[in-house]
């Protein structure tokens, strides 16, 4: 049997990750893709767990040895998906949730098509999204303003995915998302 693939794609400071670590909480059925980035690690996370975090110049020398589904630079950073250890877990059955930003999940479908099931998380506003962001107080105001500009564009792609999901509350979103999510693992 071959596993599923669930992606979460959102705009930074949506609450994606509040609803992932719920989700991964919940269903520990679910494989974890941990990502490869360049960017620096934030306090609270872990090599190997949150993110691999690499040099710029190994990030760069596998991608010449093409040995990413997707990678992309956000946000001044690199980012990426390893496909043998997707390929590998989805042949041993696992069903696989990823974090991707829009770029990652146009990679995946246009690699696995609608095996990938990709769920957009939506911020109640932009501006709400840039509150949120300031309230986190983790990037300069340059790097929130990069951000903020960048999610509107992304908020303009969200029908060009399988799923939409609201997070105006968190707690009916991640009944929204939990919701798709055990349909898509029938």
């Amino acid at each position: 049997m071959t596993g599923r693939m669930i992606v979460i794609c959102a705009p930074s400071g949506t609450g994606k990750s509040t609803l992932l670590n719920r989700l991964k909480k919940d269903h520990p059925e679910l494989e974890w893709s941990v990502s490869c980035t360049t960017r620096p690690k934030r306090n609270g996370e872990t090599d190997g767990i949150d993110y691999h975090f690499v040099e710029t110049s190994d990030f760069e020398k596998q991608i010449e040895e093409g040995m990413f589904i997707e990678w992309a630079k956000v946000h001044s950073n690199y980012y990426g998906t390893s496909q043998r250890f997707v390929d590998e877990g989805l042949k041993l059955g696992k069903s696989m949730l990823f974090d991707l930003d829009v770029q990652g999940a146009d990679a995946m479908k246009k690699l696995y098509g609608t095996d990938a099931q990709i769920i957009f998380i939506e911020p109640p506003s932009v501006e709400e999204l840039e509150k949120r962001l300031r309230l986190r107080g983790t990037d300069a105001n340059h790097v929130i303003n990069e951000r903020v500009e960048n999610a509107r564009k992304e908020i303009l792609r969200k029908h060009d995915y399988d799923h939409i999901v609201l997070n105006d509350d968190v707690n009916q979103a991640y009944g929204r998302l939990e919701k798709i999510v055990k349909g898509i693992l029938l």
